[in-house]
């Protein structure tokens, strides 16, 4: 059983390798749509091999890869992130005049993280009927320090736990592609300052910082050290001050929607 478990991690770091070979290999492509242009990074062919090589949607690979090999992978994505991540932090130091500049644009950027409660909200419950899963799912954009706070204050098995990591699942699957795809269509609109959509990256999420930062790179080369600086700031700050944005403002706000909303509907009765 242990040789098959240690057999099985070997073939997933070989599958990722041929990911990763593939990827390079493909390198970047420019696809000029009207006046402006989609920048493809070879982090998005990753992104949709991983997918398609998925053990629960191939059979080839479920046979090779163990659960053990599949739960394991979802444990190193963390670990993997860190060098990067400490990379864009090397950056942050030369472009501390830079960073000051921006004044408390930097910091007030977190109020947009209330936008998903604006937006989605009234959506989720009004448009989809959903219940208390739209509480988990909309008082923020769920990642890693939001699902915490949920599964501290209501456990994710709860409605609002479903809720919180169907949102965290479905921006793991869509989240990359769509932040390396829209910021070089932004920026050709030509109403927002590169720093305003450089410190836009930065949202709490390893992987979508690197593919908005990488696609706003490859649209503005001359820019490189401001947008990567202005990036990393903006996640270092997103994750400092999220959860206490999300612990005394956004959770309280969506659940004072939703009583709202459902006026005559206890917690009790909604699980």
């Amino acid at each position: 059983m242990e040789r098959s478990s240690t057999t099985s991690i070997l073939c997933l770091h070989l599958i990722v390798l041929g990911i990763v070979l593939v990827s390079e290999v493909i390198g970047v492509r420019l696809i000029p749509i009207g006046i402006a242009t989609v920048i493809l990074l070879p982090i998005l062919y990753a992104f949709a091999m991983g997918i398609l090589l998925n053990p629960n949607s191939l059979k080839l690979t479920k046979k090779i890869l163990t659960p053990k090999a599949v739960k394991m992978s979802g444990v190193m994505i963390a670990v993997a992130i860190m060098p990067f991540i400490a990379k864009f932090g090397t950056t942050v130091g030369p472009q501390m005049q830079t960073i000051i500049e921006t004044g408390p644009a930097l910091v007030l950027q977190e109020i947009g993280n209330l936008g998903t409660i604006l937006i989605a909200f009234p959506v989720a419950v009004l448009l989809l009927k959903m219940g208390r899963e739209a509480i988990g799912a909309c008082y923020s954009i769920d990642r890693e320090p939001n699902l915490a706070l949920i599964a501290d204050k209501y456990g994710l098995n709860s409605p609002e736990g479903a809720g919180a990591m169907g949102v965290y699942a479905t921006g793991t699957l869509i989240g990359t592609f769509v932040f390396a795809i829209m910021p070089p269509l932004i920026h050709a609109l030509g109403i927002f300052d590169v720093r305003a959509l450089a410190m836009s990256c930065g949202i709490g999420s390893g992987s979508m910082l690197a593919a908005c930062s990488g696609a706003l790179v490859a649209a503005i080369p001359d820019q490189e050290d401001t947008i990567l600086a202005l990036a990393a700031a903006s996640n270092i700050l997103t994750y400092a001050t999220g959860l206490y944005v999300g612990v005394f403002v956004a959770l309280p706000l969506t659940e004072w929607l939703y009583r709202k909303a459902r006026p005559g509907e206890t917690r009790a009765s909604a699980a």
